[in-house]
């Protein structure tokens, strides 16, 4: 896919990039725009290709005033602009291409069949990086920005995104400010300078919280809570406590198939950090599936808020912890 938008081929009338890793996702489409520079770029939307489906083909076939470059780019997008997606097939010629940025499609989505059943589209779909392709891109990321990192450096700060890719090139990104870092004039991130800035300055009170959330401390969790900005931190916090969710899930349905919680602890291996195993395991006995499964619903809503203009920062983030907390102490 990456030689494919770098040198569009004028047969492939759309490329679908989708999956789990949006920001993944973006990256590519990034690089047809690279690829045409000086292109103008038109921007359509999946709703409102839904209200004219039309419009698609009309743009991919549209010559521009003055014989200039021009592609296309629809974010977001789903199933909501299929009707959009088939005219374009449809229609007698697409000189103009395509590119669809969507989320995480399931594989019998309309747009995905599609793309797979067409060979004048291309799809990628992008996953989370983990492990050690998640520390190449780390060090890619700080290359591309003139921060030299040792591999250690790289997998802690990859390890403290999440696998999200936003937030790494944000943090990656405040390294090279501060080490007035650029392509032309790399500068090494030793150990000192990370410690110093990096987001595992703040993870011990990060790991407070999330431990004060689930064990349903709601004194230790207003405390943590004063001491993190909340509304800038919002989103690094939040995914934090969906990893613990996500983490308890897994070891209570290893209970649920027969193990004991020992047993089950153990099968978790390095996604439990030793020194917090009896953290933990005190919390897979507090916590029943269904109460993790409304713990994960209320964190996946104050994420989207926090991600809206109409967020109400942190006394947002702040009501929702202390009502997953309140939950723990029900010990539901």
């Amino acid at each position: 896919m990456e030689r494919a938008l770098d040198k569009p081929d004028p047969a492939v009338r759309m490329f679908l990039l989708y999956g789990p890793d949006e920001s993944g996702s973006r990256e590519l489409a990034a690089r047809l725009g690279k690829a045409m520079a000086g292109a103008e770029r038109i921007d359509l939307s999946g709703a409102g290709l839904k209200a004219d489906p039309a419009r698609l083909s009309d743009e991919a076939m549209a010559m521009s005033l003055f014989g200039d470059k021009r592609y296309i780019r629809v974010e977001p997008a789903g199933d909501d602009m299929i009707e959009a997606a088939e005219a374009l097939m449809e229609a007698p010629g697409a000189g103009n291409p395509v590119i669809v940025v969507a989320g995480a499609l399931r594989k019998d989505a309309k747009l995905v069949k599609l793309a797979t059943a067409r060979l004048d589209v291309m799809a990628c779909i992008s996953y989370l990086p983990e492990g050690a392709e998640a520390d190449r891109i780390a060090l890619g990321m700080g290359q591309a920005r003139g921060v030299r990192m040792s591999p250690d450096i790289a997998q802690r700060m990859a390890a403290a995104s999440g696998g999200d890719r936003a937030l790494l090139a944000q943090e990656i990104d405040k390294f090279a400010l501060f080490l007035d870092a650029a392509p032309d004039r790399p500068v090494e991130l030793d150990a000192v300078g990370f410690a110093s800035l990096s987001a595992d300055a703040e993870e011990g009170d990060v790991g407070a919280l999330v431990n004060a959330t689930f064990d349903g401390n709601l004194a230790a969790l207003d405390a943590a809570l004063t001491r993190i900005d909340a509304a800038g931190e919002a989103i690094p916090v939040l995914r934090a406590l969906v990893r613990r969710v996500l983490l308890l899930s897994a070891i209570r349905a290893e209970v649920a198939g027969g193990a004991n919680v020992t047993q089950a602890m153990a099968g978790a291996g390095k996604a439990v950090f030793f020194k917090e195993r009896g953290i933990v395991e005190r919390q897979v006995t507090r916590w029943s599936p269904p109460a993790l499964a409304r713990a994960l619903e209320r964190l996946a809503g104050a994420e989207r808020d926090a991600k809206s203009s109409r967020s109400a920062g942190g006394a947002g983030l702040g009501e929702e912890l202390f009502a997953i907390g309140r939950q723990a102490r029900r010990r539901g």
